[in-house]
């Protein structure tokens, strides 16, 4: 449906709003591309110029990525998120293992503490999923699966903060473990994450906070 449109700094605001909503709910993921603009145009029912404005915002906060002869691009799902990207491309694998390893054995002692069922049959479900993308061998389908695992453990923690704070980092993470695990999955790079998942399980908070925390350093590297 078209758009009131009163003014045109509101409307601008309006537009920018209904594309970010597109992305963060996930209509739009990381990686897509977006509507060009003339069919932006006719599904919002609004100028050229108010959808180039739009677009040009979105980019300017890091969410989308404008790519001259091939289209516009999501990069992000939050102006944060696209911040974190931005600053820490490049930064030291180390470091970022690091990072992982402090957020995560927190999140996972925290986790120990506080899973309710439900989060429970999220684990057991996405610890499958994790396995079932590494035995078919799809390096980029077990990137996904292993961090969205990983992110349910940290939300599994009901620290609303902690939790956002981890999702902004995601693709910093996901680039990471992409470069961990390299363009074949290889036997030696494969961690069994039962023991985690049954740690948070049992209430063992000690136990799930050093399963987490090894994980990215097992073997002496950072490891996914």
């Amino acid at each position: 449906m078209p758009m009131n449109s009163p003014r045109r700094s509101a409307l601008s605001d309006q537009v920018i709003a209904e594309l970010r909503q597109q992305i963060t709910s996930g209509e739009w993921p990381v990686g897509s591309r977006i509507p060009t603009e003339p069919e932006l145009v006719e599904q919002l029912g609004v100028a050229r110029n108010t959808v180039r404005e739009a677009v040009r915002a979105l980019a300017h906060n890091g969410l989308l990525d404008i790519r001259q002869g091939s289209g516009t691009y999501v990069v992000a799902t939050s102006e944060l998120a696209g911040v974190m990207q931005r600053r820490f491309t490049g930064a030291d694998p180390g470091h970022i293992a690091e990072l992982r390893a402090t957020l995560e054995s927190s999140a996972a002692r925290l986790a120990a503490r506080r899973r309710t069922e439900k989060d429970l049959k999220q684990l057991d479900a996405l610890l499958v999923r994790r396995e079932e993308a590494w035995e078919a061998g799809d390096p980029e389908a077990f990137v996904e699966a292993d961090a969205t695992l990983h992110l349910a453990v940290v939300a599994a923690s009901h620290n609303d903060v902690l939790t956002a704070l981890y999702a902004d980092l995601g693709h910093v993470l996901r680039d990471w473990l992409r470069g961990d695990i390299g363009a074949v999955l290889r036997p030696e790079n494969h961690m069994d994450h039962a023991r985690l998942v049954d740690a948070i399980r049992d209430g063992d908070a000690e136990t799930a906070a050093r399963e987490a925390e090894r994980y990215p350093f097992c073997g002496g590297r950072p490891r996914g």
